[in-house]
Order: C-alpha cells, then structure tokens, then sequence
C-alpha cells in the first residue's frame, strides 16, 4: 500500500469540486468523510493501484447511440469473421442456447422495454437461423433463461417464473407460475436477473443487482439485492449464496471446474477511476465489500464507519477490468474452434461508461485461463463499437458459445446479434 498524505484544505478543494455547490446541507457529512479519506491518494491493492475518492469529478458523458451503417461490423482480431446472426430485434440483450440448439434472445430494456424472447433457429446449421419467431410475450424486463428437465425457467425482472415446455416448440403461451418474487425497481434500477444452473440441475443461481448506487437511500431498500441467490428447481431453499455484489449480471462455471465466476458491475460518482468493474470467482459466503468497501478493504466514504466488520471481512476479487465499463456479459470458451490461446478463457461483454469523461467499454474483452484460474490481463477482443467520444454504433452486453464453436455477442443499443467465428 502506497501512501501520501495531502493538506486537508486542498482535499478539501477536490472534494467541493467533484461533488458540485448545489444541495450543500444534504451534502455536508458526505463531505467530512470523503476530506478523511482522500488522505489516501493511492490504494495498491496486490498489482492494482487505485487513486483516492474524489480524484478526479464525477462525470456525466452518455454517447448517442446511433446504429450501424450499412455494411460496417465489429473488429474482431486477424483470422477471425464478424457477420450478423440476427437483426431487427428490440434490444436484444441476453441469449440461452437450447440443448437443441434453439438460440432464444431477450429483448428487454430499461426504457420501452419489447419485454419479449424470441426464437431463433438455424435449420441447416450454416451459420444463419431461418426461423425467427416470438417465443414469449408480455414479460416484465426479462433477462435470465434455463431449460431444466420439461421446464422453461424466465427471470423477469419481479420474479423467477417457469412454464411447461418440450423441445422444439417454437411458442409458450401459458401462464406459468412464479416461483421466486424478486425485489423491483430502485434508483438506479438494476432490474437485470440472470439464471445458471449447476452441472446436475440441483441448483439455480439468481443474480440480483443492488436498487441504488451505494446504498443512497437506505439500506432496508436492498433486502435480498447485491446478492447471488441460490434455490432449488422449484423455487424452495432460497439462500445467499455470495453477497456485497452491486450488480453481479454475467455468470458461468471456469470449464473444467465447479466454481462459479460472475462479472460485476461495480458503483459510480467516485471519480474516473473509481470503482473497477471486475470478474471474479465467487466463493459460497462470501463477501465482496458493496456497500461499505470496494476491490478489498478500501472504506467508501460515504458509508465510512458503518460496518468495519464488513470492511474487514471483503473478499478482494480476482481480476479487475476498468471502471466504469458496465461489464455484465460473461461467458468462458468450452469449445475448440478458436485458436488454443482462447480455450477455456473468458470473454466478457462491456457495456460501456456513461460517469467517465473519456468512455471506457463498448467492446467484447478476453481474460486469458488455464486450469481453471486468470493468467494474464484482459484484451481487447472485440472492438469498433465506437466512432468518437460523443457517439457510438453499439453496445455489446450478453455473451454466449455456440455448440459450432462460434460465438454469439448480443448489442442490445444496435438492435443486432453478431457472429464471430474463426476462419
């Protein structure tokens, strides 16, 4: 841990600048606690420095999300292709791949949400589905899909749901039941909730993403949030099974293993750098510092003093991968077709910033793995989705493999599914 300690007029200074003049009463004890933190200028945290709260100002930089033109695509690195596996979609931001087969995409979004999965089906398996059909209609913001046994699992955003379902159906119309109420809304919204289940279909995982930004209003307000859940198959069982998580989205098991890694989307108006998203394994019981800590024991001074048991007991994550990036697709290489360098590595879909001055994410990323565990630092895999700092073609979220070794990026801003094979 590197230290440098700083006058307290000029922490002062930066604080009264990142944080603005206005609501000055409301803001005072945020204040006092931010000048006693930013004593610490640098956090090194193993090989990750971190600068101290307040650094830099707060941003507000939301590109316009504007389209692709006509025949550009992604860039994908050399001896790999980039084609359209699907379009005119609304949002189009998580798919599940059926044991079949069968490509099924939620079409879901904070705003005018399509609220909707479609089918997608590929008949002669060259690489481009002939079918493509709603599947299911009048959701609630769903993300999160599962075959287990003759079940249909859908997360909504309010509630786990499942339906009968047999293979090869191209439309469910029953009501369903739910299974799990899940705790909606909030202020900054993480309506997202994704499903996985474990090698044998015992177990189902629920992530939950926290309703505000670091707890701001309360935290009786995120009861059952910032959490991955644990059920059984029918919805009996529930448990935490890891905490501290502020928006825990992608989720798959490393191959080969049966640890869980989740792709987090970590808080906000700390400066630019401040909080790295990250991609960890996530150990059962464990605590991963939201709201009171971040990347280890560093305090948020806004929660300073709130719970040194939790602090103390924050569990470091393993891989850092930039602040502010939105990272929330997550999916590791089980297949061959990719060159060996990919196997068993992780590809994690950045959404992109919108409190960074300069934007960070909008591109597919690659986390190198071997038995199992990180080797070497994130890449870019995956890039081109922005034209300048105040306009962007896309925005790349859900990641999924194709049993043909392909790969599915979903870009829910670009309405489009892209298709990256190796050549």
């Amino acid at each position: 841990m590197t230290i440098r300690n700083i006058p307290a007029v000029a922490c002062l200074c930066i604080l009264l600048t990142a944080v603005g003049c206005n609501n000055k009463e409301s803001k005072q004890e945020e204040k006092e606690a931010s000048a006693s933190a930013s004593d610490t200028v640098v956090t090194k945290t193993d090989s990750v420095a971190l600068p101290a709260p307040f650094a830099t100002e707060s941003a507000d930089n939301r590109p316009d999300e504007a389209g692709w033109p006509d025949g550009k695509t992604p860039v994908a690195p050399a001896g790999f292709t980039v084609e359209k596996y699907a379009d005119e979609l609304k949002n189009p931001r998580w798919t599940y791949i059926a044991p079949n087969g069968d490509v099924f995409v939620a079409e879901s979004n904070t705003k005018k949400s399509a609220d909707r999965i479609t089918l997608l089906r590929d008949v002669n398996k060259d690489g481009k589905p002939e079918l493509q059909e709603i599947f299911m209609e009048k959701l609630k913001q769903p993300l999160g899909m599962l075959i287990l046994k003759n079940y249909f699992y859908v997360a909504n955003t309010d509630g786990v749901y499942r339906y009968p379902y047999k293979a090869g159906e191209t439309k469910i119309t029953g009501k369903g039941e739910r299974i799990v109420e899940l705790p909606a809304g909030g202020y900054n919204n993480h309506w997202t909730r994704n499903l996985l289940a474990n090698a044998d279909g015992s177990k189902i995982y629920i992530s939950v993403g926290s309703a505000s930004n670091v707890a701001d209003h309360g935290i009786d307000e995120e009861k059952r949030r910032a959490n991955i859940l644990e059920i059984n198959p029918d919805g009996t069982g529930e448990k935490v099974f890891a905490s501290g998580l502020r928006n825990p989205v992608g989720m798959d098991w490393a191959p080969g293993t049966n640890t869980l890694w989740s792709a987090v989307n970590e808080r906000d108006e700390l400066g630019d750098d401040l909080v790295p998203d990250y991609v960890t394994s996530v150990k059962e019981g464990g605590f991963y510092g939201w709201p009171y800590a971040y990347f280890g024991k560093n305090e948020d001074p806004r929660r300073k003093g709130e719970r040194p048991d939790l602090v103390a007991k924050t569990i470091v994550p393993d891989v850092p991968v930039g602040s502010h990036t939105a990272s929330l697709g997550l999916a590791f290489y089980d297949k061959t077709k990719f060159p060996a360098k990919y196997r068993n590595g992780a590809f994690v879909g950045q959404h992109g910033s919108w409190n960074r001055s300069q934007l960070a994410g909008y591109k597919v990323i690659f986390i190198p793995f071997k038995d199992g565990k990180p080797t070497g630092k994130p890449e870019d895999f995956l890039t081109g989705f922005v034209e300048s700092e105040k306009k962007v073609y896309g925005r790349p979220v859900g990641i999924n493999v194709m049993e043909d070794g392909s790969m599915l990026v979903c870009d829910d801003s670009g309405n489009t599914i892209w298709r990256v094979s190796a050549k």
